[in-house]
């Protein structure tokens, strides 16, 4: 009853404007020294800075055509947060009990749109024959049931901890021998092999690319966009859920969810690194991509259990498609020679 309640109280405030939800949690969040109205006007105005100096980068990215090697996805900060919590990841009722439990949307997100692109169908093991790469895997919470349709995975993480307790957790499972394995290494890393020549690694060889809860913690999209194109197939997916930049979004997913029910631990989520769909799109879009659909997540803490909604106002699922090269879509297919030959 508690949790029914609960859900249609989230929902109420994900339909109303954030000025008025800013209210639900001033007196709460008060009683630290909280300043609602300081804080939203500080974000305002670091997230128009910071629009602008993403565009100029992007503008100069397009111009030269290039991109220096320093650059890396990776934020060290979060880096060294994500390793204190490497022995935690299958501890279903732990700091990661909402990401086990979203598994019962996301999964489903990603096999059933896989499923729309590519239709053969394997009664049992519904994404046999597709190649997935799963950014930023951490202990194989999505790894494993993707495996488990059917699809050749691969984890990569930068965590050496993080990758040793996944494989460690699939090693359990014959079953998974033969369908998942792991990689410590960045997104970028696995991008530049192909670059190198490396045989069996990097560009267009996966048919869809995972990054589910990931884009909010890393240091540079830009790079994080140009890479996934880079190893995605033409026509491959890719699928992200993170966290929309609103203000419902501080109240519910920092105030509410880190320092007053302690969902998560404090200081997991960096606002200032969340990003709403529409500027995710755009981003995506420049870099290759078609964004196919955007839709609404909500977590009910009291249930511990996710739903699908229509507001996006804090976290959501994005699917892309990486765009053919024209020059491929009108080149003869072999099964237009197959059908020519009978004809």
């Amino acid at each position: 009853m508690y949790s029914n309640k609960f859900g249609r109280l989230m929902l109420g405030l994900c339909s109303r404007k954030p000025a008025a939800v800013s209210g639900a949690v001033r007196r709460a969040a008060g009683r630290s020294g909280f300043s609602w109205t300081a804080v939203c006007q500080q974000r305002t105005l670091w997230l128009q800075r910071s629009d602008f100096l993403e565009m100029e980068k992007r503008a100069v990215i397009r111009q030269t055509g290039s991109r220096s090697a320093s650059q890396t996805t990776v934020d060290p900060s979060e880096l060294k947060r994500f390793q204190s919590l490497a022995s935690k990841w299958w501890d279903e009722q732990g700091e990661f009990a909402a990401l086990h439990a979203m598994n019962d949307l996301r999964v489903p997100f990603i096999r059933d749109n896989l499923l729309n692109v590519h239709r053969a169908r394997h009664p049992g093991k519904p994404l046999a024959g597709l190649r997935i790469l799963d950014v930023g895997c951490g202990g194989g919470l999505l790894t494993e049931p993707l495996g488990r349709l059917g699809a050749n995975v691969l984890g990569i993480d930068p965590v050496e901890n993080s990758i040793s307790t996944a494989q460690l957790h699939s090693s359990y499972d014959p079953d998974l021998r033969d369908q998942v394995s792991y990689q410590v290494c960045t997104l970028e890393d696995l991008s530049g092999e192909e670059e190198g020549g490396t045989e069996g690694q990097g560009a267009a060889q996966f048919d869809a690319v995972v990054a589910s809860e990931v884009v909010e913690h890393l240091a540079d999209l830009e790079t994080f966009a140009f890479c996934c194109s880079s190893v995605l197939k033409p026509g491959g997916s890719l699928f992200i859920t993170t966290i929309n930049k609103t203000s419902l979004s501080y109240a519910l997913g920092i105030v509410v969810a880190e320092q007053i029910l302690r969902i998560v631990p404090s200081g997991t989520h960096d606002w200032e690194k969340f990003i709403s769909p529409e500027e995710l799109e755009r981003l995506l879009e420049s870099n290759g991509f078609s964004v196919q659909s955007v839709q609404g997540m909500l977590y009910n803490p009291l249930s511990g259990g996710w739903s699908w909604t229509n507001s996006t106002a804090i976290n959501y699922a994005l699917h892309a498609v990486k765009l053919k090269d024209p020059a491929e879509d009108s080149s003869p297919h072999p099964e237009d020679h197959a059908a020519a030959a009978h004809s």
